[in-house]
């Protein structure tokens, strides 16, 4: 039987990325009207600083520090032109998990086949590893710096 990650290995949601036709729009939507904090200067994550600054990015945190990432996709039309159907804008979820178990993660993740996108990758934020849900929905794991 393939090994599974404990119930508690994932420990929380860390960003959630979305793909964006309008960024002002959805900037305005994000921040002004929801009320949420879009991180600024030093609050923006290094490996997103250059897309925040060229206005390809926008990074929001909810009152419970879940990070909404906003990817600018300007030429993106949603597979269905109905924005009830799920699916139609996320970018991926990425989960949390405690950097001494993230290797275990990789390993669960191709001892049960699932497909990879790309990774492990490592960054000055920490280390990443994305790849598909049975639906096609990309899912990173990802975990801080040791």
């Amino acid at each position: 039987m393939p090994k599974t990650l404990s119930p508690s290995a994932l420990r929380r949601v860390h960003h959630i990325a979305l793909n964006v036709h309008d960024m002002q729009a959805a900037r305005h939507f994000y921040g002004t009207i929801l009320g949420l904090h879009e991180l600024q200067d030093s609050e923006i994550p290094l490996t997103l600083k250059d897309l925040v600054e060229a206005g390809k990015v926008a990074n929001f945190v909810t009152p419970d520090g879940t990070v909404i990432d906003l990817f600018y996709e300007p030429g993106l039309s949603p597979p269905d032109p109905n924005p009830t159907q799920q699916f139609t804008r996320a970018n991926h979820l990425a989960f949390d998990i405690d950097p001494e178990l993230f290797d275990e993660a990789i390993a669960v993740l191709h001892d049960n086949q699932v497909p990879i996108d790309h990774g492990p990758v490592s960054r000055p934020t920490g280390r990443g590893v994305y790849c598909y849900d049975p639906d096609g929905f990309m899912v990173e794991i990802r975990c801080d710096p040791l």
